[in-house]
């Protein structure tokens, strides 16, 4: 067994976490997030090629080096090769060009969780953010107003004189939007993504009634955000995290007394009920309804077929979806479900993937997802303990059998991303954690 590393990263590399917990808090001003990541890519490259890359061990092991990186290229080689005959080919190569800044940043989100001090610093300021965003939300929830949202937006108009969002996306909005705004309905999948951290860090903290606690106020702001795609992400991670804690017996009763409060829901809530209703359109027969029941997305996954058949090798190129989809359109002048223009992205891992980066980028992408699964399946029980909310959080949010944001956009891409080299910097980190020991919480 390889001598453990010192408890502590140099002196140099100690704010990573507080870097990599910025990029996230900022999620809700994109600029803001975007100019921290690209900020710390720079710090960390310059570091590194300054120092030569000497004593790169001290701050990952050799595994998690090559894991981050093997993790970044299945996801950005995809998009290189795709660009090279992409509908907009210039564009294309410029967003492949662009994406490099992923590399060093995963390799800086992988050196914050490299030690037990700095994974409980990340693991849990990830928690406390998440866990903010949720109270904010439920006060919207009671309210009608974010309160973080309201002084974003405040922020704004005092510095720009205007809000972050428009008139009309303000009164079109249909669900609860939180601290990300109207024109950002993203609330219910980041929550139902980063929900890991916060029942592992209320378990941890508060056992069993932590995680009841923190699993139904969570559980009821993804519910309100209306998103059906996170509540499936929701009930995966309550059912991978849920049986750990409570056993089975007791799961299913959280499990019952959710399908209660949903139904309840669904009698007061407009939003919900609306989605409710759309599901069961999928109980008819015809397509049509299927169509209804998926917000036209049948329609969308159609499209994307036809262009994975038409591009097999590397499709119509990363975010070439929207130029591409009037030729492959199944029912084309006929009004779309999502209203006017095409569609911009397949909502749907696997399809995304097969269109827009063809046979090659489904391989690479496949490749990828089998290298995180063998690290995972030979480390050690310790590393497995350290890394787990990092591996249900990445797990869950490119979970196939769902639908999805656009993986190659640049919010969902590095939301991606980061999770991923979390996994890898905290499951095969250079030191050693002791197994869990806390027994009152299982």
């Amino acid at each position: 067994m390889p001598s453990a590393a010192p408890a502590t990263p140099p002196a140099g590399w100690r704010w990573a976490p507080a870097w990599i917990l910025a990029y996230v808090a900022l999620w809700p001003a994109p600029g803001y997030a975007e100019g921290v990541l690209v900020l710390g890519a720079l710090v960390a490259i310059v570091k590194l090629l300054s120092s030569r890359f000497r004593g790169g061990t001290q701050l990952l092991s050799g595994p998690a080096w090559a894991l981050t990186s093997v993790l970044f290229f299945a996801y950005w080689l995809p998009e290189l090769v795709s660009a090279f005959d992409a509908v907009d080919r210039g564009r294309a190569l410029r967003e492949a060009a662009a994406d490099l800044r992923y590399l060093p940043f995963l390799w800086l989100a992988a050196i914050a969780v490299a030690t037990e001090p700095g994974r409980r610093r990340t693991f849990g300021g990830l928690a406390i953010i998440v866990g903010i965003w949720t109270v904010d939300a439920l006060l919207q929830a009671l309210s009608g107003t974010s309160p973080l949202f309201f002084g974003l937006d405040s922020i704004k108009h005092a510095i720009s004189g205007r809000g972050m969002c428009s008139a009309a996306e303000v009164a079109a909005v249909d669900r609860l939007s939180g601290v990300l705004g109207p024109c950002n309905l993203k609330l219910g999948q980041v929550i139902a993504s980063l929900s890991p951290f916060v029942l592992h860090a209320a378990r941890r903290r508060f056992h069993v009634a932590g995680w009841i606690a923190a699993a139904a106020a969570v559980g009821l702001v993804i519910l309100l955000a209306g998103s059906r795609a996170s509540w499936i992400t929701y009930a995966l991670v309550l059912v991978w995290s849920g049986w750990r804690v409570l056993g089975w017996k007791r799961l299913a009763a959280v499990f019952a007394f959710g399908a209660v409060t949903l139904v309840a829901l669904n009698f007061t809530v407009p939003q919900v009920r609306d989605r409710i209703d759309r599901t069961l359109h999928a109980m008819r027969a015809s397509e049509d309804g299927v169509d209804t029941a998926l917000s036209g997305r049948a329609r969308i996954w159609g499209a994307a077929a036809c262009m994975a058949r038409e591009h097999p090798v590397n499709g119509v190129g990363a975010r070439g979806f929207r130029e591409a989809f009037p030729a492959c359109d199944p029912e084309p002048g006929e009004p779309a479900a999502w209203g006017e223009g095409p569609a911009f992205h397949a909502h749907q891992i696997v399809l995304e993937v097969a269109s827009e980066t063809g046979g090659f980028g489904l391989l690479l992408w496949l490749a990828g997802v089998a290298l995180g699964w063998r690290a995972w399946r030979y480390a050690e029980r310790s590393a497995r303990d350290a890394a787990r909310p990092a591996m249900l959080a990445l797990a869950v949010t490119v979970f196939p059998l769902n639908t999805h944001l656009a993986f190659y956009s640049t919010f969902w891409g590095g939301l991606t991303l980061l999770l991923a080299a979390l996994y890898a910097g905290s499951l095969l980190a250079n030191d050693r954690v002791a197994p869990a020991t806390d027994t009152a919480a299982r």
